[in-house]
């Protein structure tokens, strides 16, 4: 019998191709990458209380993800948040850029940057 059709799934790391980026489908209805954009502004909050700064954020929801493979998975995300106080009446919503690397062996999430996305 022939095996050359036989491939691992897209998402094992056994035989990872690493380094290349893929575009999540579906980001709105993606729970783990909703998810990893709340822990995002919650990690940017943190460092924010930590660093006596203002400017809280607020989750509004991830628009636009990329899963890279890396030792781990390394997570582009397109976050849109809302500064708290920033009033409603101007609409308040901010787009950030969010880098997460996830290792779920380790059940380890760490933000790498987070940082207000740049004009298209």
């Amino acid at each position: 019998g022939s095996e050359a059709g036989i491939r691992q799934p897209s998402g094992e790391y056994r035989g990872r191709k690493v380094g290349a980026r893929t575009e999540v489908r579906d980001v709105e209805g993606d729970g783990e990458v909703q998810e990893l954009g709340r822990f995002s502004v919650a990690e940017y909050n943190r460092q924010l209380r930590d660093g006596g700064g203002g400017g809280r954020l607020e989750f509004g929801r991830v628009v636009a993800a990329q899963r890279q493979v890396v030792s781990g998975l390394k997570y582009y995300l397109r976050v849109v948040a809302v500064e708290e106080g920033g009033g409603a009446g101007n609409g308040g919503e901010r787009v950030f850029d969010a880098v997460v690397v996830v290792k779920p062996w380790l059940d380890s999430r760490t933000l790498l940057t987070f940082a207000p996305a740049a004009a298209k």
